[in-house]
């Protein structure tokens, strides 16, 4: 019978996200994992079978951490709000002092080695996920009059998406945030009206 796991698996998943946020996959070692998470490798391949299902555990870990954020970008009144609770929302987490700058799912995959090509689209699959519910989202506010029938809602979506995804690449390098939030109305200037 297997030994119960004697660790909280919420609180070491969020220790191991630290070091694959700061370092990437490739540059996240078992040393600094085992490390920030005070296990022992062996603890580590028991619970989670090797360092990459580790990594897949911590994406769940990190969409269930934006959960809230998803739904209540989702929850927006309009097509017009939900773009805004996007950016704006994420720039606040972008910058967060008790996490690393940036986003997980763009700082993790910045290189793959020949060994590890699939994490690349591990973390496409989890961005993806994004941005199917977000494209659903706006064709529901396209339904209901927010925007012309002529605009696409698939290519707002990846629209917002490359918004979202440019700041957090410039949070990481340490942009303020008043100037994330400029880039961001400087986005939405372009916003398609409602139908009339």
């Amino acid at each position: 019978m297997a030994r119960p796991r004697v660790f909280d698996e919420e609180e070491v998943l969020d220790r191991a996200m630290e070091v694959f946020w700061r370092h990437g996959y490739e540059g996240a070692s078992m040393a600094e994992l085992t490390k920030a998470m005070d296990l022992n490798s062996p603890s580590i391949y028991a619970a989670f079978g090797s360092k990459r299902g580790l990594f897949d555990a911590v994406l769940d870990r990190y969409r269930e951490r934006r959960a809230a954020h998803r739904e209540h970008v989702l929850a927006g009144a309009d097509a017009r709000e939900v773009a805004q609770r996007l950016l704006f929302g994420a720039i606040e987490w972008f910058v967060d002092p008790q996490e690393p700058l940036g986003c997980l799912l763009i700082q993790a995959g910045r290189s793959a080695g020949v060994n590890n090509g699939d994490v690349p689209g591990a973390i496409l699959r989890q961005r993806g996920k994004t941005r199917e519910v977000l494209t659903e989202r706006l064709k529901r506010a396209q339904a209901e009059g927010d925007f012309p029938s002529s605009i696409d809602p698939a290519a707002l979506a990846r629209y917002l998406l490359m918004v979202f995804s440019g700041l957090a690449l410039q949070a990481a390098e340490g942009m303020p945030k008043a100037e994330l939030r400029e880039s961001a109305e400087r986005a939405l200037i372009g916003w398609p009206a409602r139908e009339i």
